[in-house]
């Protein structure tokens, strides 16, 4: 059986992670490993002895599913990326308050470089988010880069898996005419893909030179985004008012849940 792993270490964020991994993990009928890192000196025993308190109230939620936890010491992001491989996992879940302390409108350390080593996409939620509500609206953006339609399949299996709509928007970087000719073929080749796997979805087309984050920002407020699906590596606006890539910028400025893809965690399949 496929896992997915958490991170956890007892605050409210991290807790709000476990929630939603339970949710995506019954409807996936995957395992879930949930992993805390401790300090050097840090006792174990009453961690193990909460985490167990907590799993064992949480137990009938789960719908033939295991949820089994790892106490290990080290660096955040690189226990976690190790746990992804040992487990072979689909995919890391992170609350962004969690594991440093993080500030309301600061993504933390451990989030971004847990992103940057992990195998497999990271999906990581604000303390705040009103993780009650159903998952009906995706943003996938989609830039100029050969890159960008590789969350696409992803994408498309969090849409499937909730009933979601699907907002595909189209960023244009540039005046140049084959800039936006490869974008707006890029954005016609994932709308024959969402069509063919019967995922209902919108088309916008944006002009995004002065900030594809602000951009796609000022879109997901707009249709009440529940989640958006990025690439780490992605276009960046020479007028970018943000110093950081479009991931970090995301990250940090996103006030719902962000899943970040590698281009080396998908293959072809949007091709």
């Amino acid at each position: 059986m496929s896992t997915i792993i958490v991170g956890f270490d007892f605050s409210t964020g991290s807790a709000n992670a476990v929630d939603l991994t339970i949710d995506i993990a019954n409807r996936w009928h995957s395992d879930i490993c949930l992993v805390y890192v401790k300090d050097k000196n840090e006792d174990e025993a009453p961690i193990r002895a909460e985490i167990e308190r907590r799993n064992e109230a949480v137990a009938p939620l789960l719908k033939g599913i295991k949820m089994d936890y790892v106490i290990c010491e080290g660096k955040v992001h690189e226990q976690l990326a190790e746990q992804a491989k040992q487990h072979d996992a689909l995919m890391v879940i992170v609350g962004t308050n969690g594991m440093s302390g993080y500030e309301k409108n600061w993504i933390g350390k451990n989030t971004y470089r847990t992103i940057t080593e992990s195998p497999v996409p990271v999906l990581s939620i604000r303390e705040g988010y009103d993780f009650h509500k159903d998952l009906k609206h995706i943003i996938i953006p989609l830039d100029s880069t050969t890159a960008t339609r590789q969350k696409v399949p992803f994408a498309a299996r969090m849409a499937k898996t909730f009933g979601a709509q699907v907002h595909l928007l189209g960023l244009y970087t540039s005046e140049s005419n084959d800039i936006r000719i490869l974008v707006n073929n890029y954005v016609s080749q994932v709308e024959k893909y969402l069509d063919q796997y019967g995922i209902p979805h919108t088309t916008v087309c944006l002009d995004a030179r002065k900030n594809l984050t602000v951009t796609t920002l000022e879109y997901a407020e707009k249709t009440n985004a529940d989640l958006i699906v990025i690439m780490t590596e992605q276009e960046k606006s020479m007028n970018s008012w943000l110093i950081g890539s479009y991931a970090q910028q995301m990250l940090h400025l996103s006030t719902c849940p962000v899943l970040s893809v590698r281009p080396e965690q998908i293959g072809s399949e949007s091709r």
